[in-house]
């Protein structure tokens, strides 16, 4: 019999396993499907093209970010991680999987950027130490079962500076990513490859943080300098300086 629930965390964790061992995209035991994605360099994956995403790359033209200290989450192969460091970001990069951190730091040395990688969880307690100017996610958001939005906001709340921003990208609903509610997902086992969100939702989970810019990514073609795909919101949020 057991009894092994105490804290917070211990209720996550046995949430996480009400899904099937194969639809973990999020903990640390799905570094290896990650490493087996990211094996085949070749794929034609949109993200594992050397650009970065055009909404950093309007946010920074904008003025609408400017250089300090970033996280880049779900890091991947880097692209955006570069992108920050040549725009004069101190950078720390995270990312599950081995084989995406090791093509990152490929890509850092060819460039001869300055970034510092992490390969692990970004969410476990004193994983990464804050506060960030800037927390910056492409894909990672949509690919946590719901429960795990408590460790999602957990980290913004203890990582992200007062005044500093939140920039995501996620699935939008009705174009890509699932839609079946939160509840079912669990009588379901899987994530469906990732969840899809619609902008009142994403208000609703981000309210404590001030909106700047909610919009869809622009498509960008094959030979754009910018990665972009219109199947993805791309939001922008700001910590407030002060409490409310």
């Amino acid at each position: 019999m057991d009894r092994n629930i105490r804290s917070v965390d211990d209720l996550l964790k046995l949430m996480d396993s009400l899904f099937a061992p194969e639809a973990d995209r999020w903990t640390k035991d799905a570094s290896g499907w990650w490493d087996r994605f990211y094996e085949d360099r070749s794929k034609p994956v949109p993200f594992f093209v050397a650009k970065p995403d055009e909404n950093l790359v309007s946010y920074l033209g904008r003025g609408l970010l400017t250089p300090g200290r970033a996280l880049d989450l779900g890091c991947g192969a880097g692209r955006n991680a570069l992108r920050l460091a040549a725009s004069g970001f101190e950078v720390d990069a995270v990312d599950l999987s081995p084989g995406a951190i090791a093509w990152a730091e490929e890509r850092a040395r060819e460039a001869g950027a300055d970034v510092r990688f992490h390969c692990g969880d970004a969410f476990a307690a004193g994983a990464l130490s804050g506060p960030y100017d800037l927390i910056y996610d492409s894909g990672c958001f949509h690919h946590l079962p719901p429960h795990r939005r408590v460790s999602y906001l957990g980290l913004v709340e203890r990582a992200l500076a007062p005044g500093g921003h939140l920039a995501l990208s996620c699935f939008a609903s009705g174009a890509m990513g699932s839609e079946l509610p939160d509840a079912e997902l669990y009588g379901s086992g899987g994530l469906e490859g990732g969840l899809a969100f619609t902008p009142e939702s994403l208000r609703w989970i981000f309210a404590g943080l001030e909106e700047v810019e909610l919009r869809r990514m622009r498509d960008e073609p094959e030979d754009s300098h910018c990665f972009g795909e219109g199947f993805l919101w791309t939001a922008l949020f700001r910590k407030p300086a002060t409490p409310a």
